[in-house]
């Protein structure tokens, strides 16, 4: 388990008729639920992206850079959006969704020339190519315009499509963000709904709808492409991005919060028994708060490494002056085989998506005879009186699961403590 479950995919939708259509179509298909945020009903914006897979912002008539009456949600939706950038939630902006992405991110919003509406083509940048959802779409593609105001890109961001009216049509922004300008969502039915709900604006492109089957015959294709991209990422990241989303906005005071714990730690690592000169990781190392005992036991000679997958977790633990972090997935450590003498983890085996894997990347960069000592300053008990529930007899902590799991994994458990204040497992990697 996650510390919080993934929920699905929330979509803050402005109006009625701008809903996700084609995009919707493609997260069901993922398996993603999707949670609509009604904003024209008075739905609250959520204040935090926790639990979240990933998070779409549709479009609607209000203007990204106007703070009045009739944008009510503009900053919270800005925040919603700057946590989702923090934690590297996938996002995906759509019209105004995609100027107010650009907002969150340091851009800015601002009047376009004039009013684009109907059928037009862009052209795709030469980083399209190499973009995980836009790479293969066409050098140019005809989509729906519907929209008179634009934005200038913060920096950093990866411009992916363009043309000549509006130099912004579709970016990038970190690993995960993305907006487009132009409406790729589109279906006959959002075709027709838009021009209902405009009629003045639809009658300016007289072949808005009799033109809708073929250039949507012709989009479709790469429409969908790009949509099952972000599905597919989406559902493949969905665990360490609602683990990211927990840590990010806790990660500045996680240390203060459990100084207490500081001790505990340092003699948990000690029963790992290093020596001077040996190669040691923290795992899932937060913070870094074991990072300076295990520097301790292995002395100057030795290699300490701290990998998480939080970023924000690595910048705080780098603010303390803490070395050798990695931005890694536990079950996918970039790492050599052999390549370590120990590991420490402290609370984390039992959230991470499959344990049996992480067991086994563990004793894969692990030499024989290395040690491995799961940790955590309660007892298995004392957490789960904290948080309401019973022992699970399926907890991978549990000493029955535990044991067995380790030694599939190339580990023999050879001390198991479940305490009343701690949690102590330490197992040795057997010789192949």
């Amino acid at each position: 388990m996650s510390w919080i479950e993934p929920t699905g995919v929330l979509v803050v939708q402005h109006l009625p008729h701008e809903g996700p259509y084609a995009l919707g179509t493609a997260l069901a298909a993922a398996g993603l639920p999707v949670h609509v945020c009604r904003t024209w009903a008075g739905d609250p914006v959520p204040e935090s992206p926790a639990g979240l897979a990933a998070l779409v912002v549709m479009g609607g008539p209000m203007a990204a850079y106007d703070d009045s009456p009739a944008f009510p949600t503009r900053a919270a939706e800005l925040a919603l959006l700057r946590a989702a950038l923090d934690a590297e939630v996938p996002v995906l902006g759509v019209c105004l969704g995609a100027q107010l992405l650009a907002v969150a991110a340091g851009g800015t919003a601002r009047p376009g020339a004039s009013r684009q509406i109907g059928w037009g083509e862009v052209r795709t940048a030469p980083a399209a190519a190499g973009d995980p959802l836009f790479a293969e779409v066409p050098e140019r593609l005809r989509v729906l315009h519907w929209h008179d105001d634009t934005m200038d890109l913060p920096a950093g961001a990866t411009l992916l499509a363009s043309c000549d009216r509006y130099p912004v049509q579709a970016f990038r922004i970190g690993r995960s963000a993305w907006g487009t300008q132009f409406h790729l969502e589109v279906d006959k039915e959002a075709v027709d709904a838009f021009a209902t709900a405009f009629p003045g604006e639809a009658a300016t492109a007289p072949d808005l709808q009799d033109a809708a089957p073929a250039e949507l015959a012709a989009l479709a294709p790469h429409r969908d492409t790009v949509f099952e991209r972000f599905a597919t990422l989406a559902a493949s990241r969905a665990t360490a991005t609602t683990t990211r989303a927990f840590f990010t906005p806790r990660a500045a005071a996680w240390e203060e919060r459990f100084a207490v714990d500081g001790p505990r730690y340092t003699a948990a690592v000690s029963r790992m028994r290093l020596r001077p000169g040996q190669r040691a990781l923290d795992v899932g190392c937060g913070s870094g708060r074991a990072l300076p005992a295990l520097r301790a036991e292995v002395g100057a000679e030795g290699v300490v490494l701290g990998a998480d997958l939080t970023p924000a977790m690595l910048t705080a633990a780098a603010g303390r002056g803490r070395t050798g972090l990695l931005l890694a997935d536990a079950c996918r450590l970039p790492l050599p085989a052999r390549s370590l003498d120990g590991i420490f983890s402290a609370g984390l085996v039992d959230h991470v998506p499959d344990p049996a894997t992480a067991l086994r990347e563990w004793a894969r960069v692990t030499a024989p005879d290395g040690v491995l000592l799961l940790f955590h300053p309660s007892g298995r008990a004392e957490r789960a009186a904290r948080h309401g529930r019973a022992l699970d007899p399926d907890d991978p902590l549990a000493e029955e699961n535990l044991s067995p799991a380790l030694h599939t994994a190339g580990w023999d458990l050879d001390c198991y403590e479940d305490a009343a204040h701690h949690f102590l497992a330490r197992a040795v990697r057997r010789t192949d």
